[in-house]
């Protein structure tokens, strides 16, 4: 891995269906060659797959955030498990596991419940990360084209076509409308490992006043190292970095900690990253049923 190749993966885990050409104008290289590159992440396994993230507020889900300790991730997931569909599942360097679970139902409840079903590891946090301001108009044809792109983000238009039966006019509407929506975002899993010269990591904000002025502070001072665009959800941010240096990872920080309005920032390492993508397909599936043409979630 080298600097082209971060490069490369920044572009797409912020977007995987920009083309190859605009990503090589971007960076100075041909698209032939981005491609090129692409192909070898592939292989190697640096890039695990294409991945379609959707934020369960857009579906009617609450999201419940857990960081525990623990050696033993197949025990933590069936606990997990018990309390919703996971969401996400990212194991991190000295036994911490940082998951979130999709849940219908009262979150204060689900979170009184984890602790009683979670007494055989350590529980560091767990809360409810309500994504503010996510509203939502999600029509039929709209979860159709999300069928489709589940299992190829970077499907061209005439394949999804073909697949739904669509137009190409109105699945370019729809990819339009999906490309530009917060809450939905095409991007892509890799593998930590395979980024050999380089570590990825992760810092958790917590803020103590306005999020969107603190996450400006932040972009202004740190955006130039962003990995990818950080995640917000009511008064906490998550920030992705890469270095090559690991010294680094503590500098950067500490120096975040300085920020004003940051109450508080710790750091991540990741093993592993996992997207379960079965929630969103039982929450499509369901939706579809529904007689009606929109689908509105506030």
């Amino acid at each position: 891995m080298d600097k082209l190749d971060i490069q490369i993966l920044t572009h797409l885990l912020n977007n995987c269906r920009t083309p190859d050409r605009k990503i090589g104008k971007e960076i100075g290289i041909s698209g032939g060659a981005v491609k090129s590159r692409i192909m070898k992440m592939i292989k190697q396994k640096a890039i695990e797959k294409f991945a379609l993230k959707i934020e369960p507020p857009i579906l009617g889900y609450n999201v419940l955030y857990f960081v525990v300790t623990g050696q033993d991730l197949d025990y933590i997931l069936k606990q997990v498990k018990l309390l919703g569909e996971p969401f996400f599942v990212v194991p991190c360097v000295g036994g911490i596991t940082v998951c979130s679970i999709v849940v219908k139902d009262d979150p204060e409840k689900k979170i009184e419940l984890a602790k009683n079903l979670m007494k055989d590891v350590r529980v560091l946090n767990i809360f409810e990360a309500e994504n503010a301001g996510i509203k939502t108009d999600l029509t039929k044809t709209d979860l159709e084209i999300i069928e489709v792109l589940l299992n190829d983000p970077r499907a061209k238009i005439d394949q999804i076509a073909k697949s739904t039966g669509l137009s190409t006019k109105t699945i370019t509407r729809c990819l339009d409308k999906l490309e530009n929506n917060d809450a939905i975002q095409f991007t892509l899993v890799y593998d930590p490992r395979k980024l050999t010269s380089y570590i990825p990591f992760a810092i958790l904000v917590w803020t103590e006043r306005d999020v969107k002025k603190i996450l400006m502070k932040l972009q202004e001072e740190f955006g130039e190292s962003f990995f990818q665009k950080p995640f917000v959800a009511m008064n906490q941010i998550v920030l992705f970095f890469y270095s090559d240096d690991i010294f680094e990872l503590d500098e950067i920080t500490q120096n975040i900690r300085k920020v004003n309005g940051v109450a508080s920032a710790d750091l991540f390492i990741p093993k592993k990253i996992a997207f379960p993508e079965q929630w969103v397909k039982n929450s499509i599936r369901s939706a579809k049923k529904s007689k009606r043409l929109h689908l509105v979630y506030q």
